[in-house]
């Protein structure tokens, strides 16, 4: 799968914090790929590598490589809007 120019979303379906983040996503309708740690242990070791061992999800990854990690609806909305622009 071709990832480039793509915002990656790391997390798993039983997160709370992935739903709601989901939910903007769809809201604002911008498509993302998901990765789902329970099923992918290179997502998993991505995960940790960049969030100094811990497994925080939502872990989300935009193309110019900045990244948010467990984001309040309201900073995810405004980088989104951002990425639209």
């Amino acid at each position: 799968m071709n990832t480039e120019n793509r915002i990656l979303f790391y997390g798993v379906n039983w997160c709370g914090d992935c739903k709601r983040s989901k939910r903007v996503f769809s809201d604002m309708q911008v498509p993302y790929v998901w990765f789902d740690l329970d099923e992918n242990p290179r997502a998993v070791q991505f995960v940790k590598s960049v969030n100094q061992g811990m497994r925080r999800v939502p872990t989300i990854v935009f193309p110019d490589g900045t990244m948010l990690v467990e984001p309040r609806d309201d900073v995810l909305r405004a980088k989104l809007l951002e990425y639209q622009s």
